[in-house]
């Protein structure tokens, strides 16, 4: 995990470097491994928070996208994440959409993805899970659920109650992913009404595993409101905000090298402003009970801090790991507690 196998991974393909990633963070989660990359973690009793009836060591993780079958939690606890966010799982495996689709955007620090769900279906990931919740020293551990692409949104409700069902047993927290912009039809699960079922159903299998829900940047405020107006009424954990974006605006890469990508979620620096919006009227909405993580454009501590000012429990990260490095947790709370004094 030296500067210059980093810039190597930069120059591959994105997703492969994003697989051969995933190795070698497998890799140093091993016994022989873990305890040397430990060493370089900063620790501070002022970061540790119990949110959910969970205790986190400090409030910033890996969002769901990376570990898309949970294989590399313990290497991603060693280079620094407090909590780590796999999926999104369904409940069958499933390929995702045709290659390529997963595209950097170095000028404006961003990745463009339509992924599409890969991977390999619960039952793959529940021994696991089982196995990392069973590890001495381990992250805060969620689970990011979604439902099949050839599931009919009519029986959306069925795929989500099976996941739950399978996992709440083996997950710190659940989050209900309807907000995607890479499945057909799945935000169409963010109308209130709709989810209000949904989540019903969801509840009645999760038992006291703490269930939240992403939402989507491209929400208009009003319907944020209605969904945390949703979560509250459920008596739900909380929510995360933000999921990618399907918008283009203000980016600094040509606009034909963009068209060119095709389509699929933005995420990084330039979701950043609108993240940190939708946080705000979340907070507003919520109250101060309900969990609030904050995702999208977070790659500094002063990024961290912001975000925790702006009412966020927990923040989390994925394109900054990419631009950074994988010792982008370990940086990123430096910095946050040289923000602090």
């Amino acid at each position: 995990m030296y500067p210059w196998l980093f810039q190597f991974f930069r120059r591959l393909d994105p997703e492969f470097a994003h697989h051969a990633g995933i190795a070698v963070l497998k890799a140093c989660g091993l016994p022989a491994i873990r305890p040397l990359l430990e060493r370089g973690n900063p620790h501070d009793p002022r970061l540790s928070k119990n949110l959910m009836g969970l205790d986190f060591a400090h409030p910033f993780g890996l969002a769901a996208g990376f570990d898309k079958d949970a294989e590399a939690i313990a290497g991603l606890a060693a280079v620094g994440f407090g909590h780590v966010e796999v999926g999104t799982v369904t409940p069958r495996p499933q390929p995702g959409n045709p290659t390529p689709r997963l595209f950097r955007l170095p000028e404006d620090r961003a990745l463009i993805n339509r992924m599409g769900f890969n991977n390999r279906g619960v039952e793959s990931m529940v021994d696991r899970l089982h196995r990392a919740r069973s590890a001495a020293r381990r992250p805060v551990i969620g689970v990011n659920i979604g439902k099949n692409r050839d599931t009919p949104l009519e029986h959306a409700e069925d795929d989500y109650a099976q996941l739950t069902q399978r996992l709440s047993a083996v997950s710190d927290y659940l989050v209900v992913n309807v907000s995607s912009p890479n499945t057909p039809g799945l935000r169409s699960l963010q109308d209130p009404s709709v989810l209000d079922s949904l989540l019903g159903v969801v509840q009645q299998e999760s038992g006291a595993t703490p269930v939240l829900v992403k939402v989507s940047p491209d929400s208009p405020d009003e319907e944020i409101v209605d969904i945390a107006g949703v979560v509250t009424h459920r008596g739900l954990a909380g929510l995360v905000a933000t999921n990618t974006t399907v918008t283009r605006e203000g980016l600094s890469t040509p606009a034909g090298r963009v068209a060119a990508m095709g389509e699929g979620g933005l995420s990084g620096e330039p979701l950043r402003a609108r993240a940190e919006e939708v946080l705000q009227v979340a907070r507003k909405a919520l109250g101060e009970g309900p969990c609030l993580i904050s995702a999208g454009g977070v790659s500094t501590g002063a990024d961290l801090q912001s975000r925790l000012a702006a009412g966020a429990d927990l923040v989390q990260a994925y394109t900054s790991f990419v631009y950074r490095g994988p010792f982008v947790a370990r940086h990123v709370v430096r910095e946050l507690l040289q923000e602090m004094g």
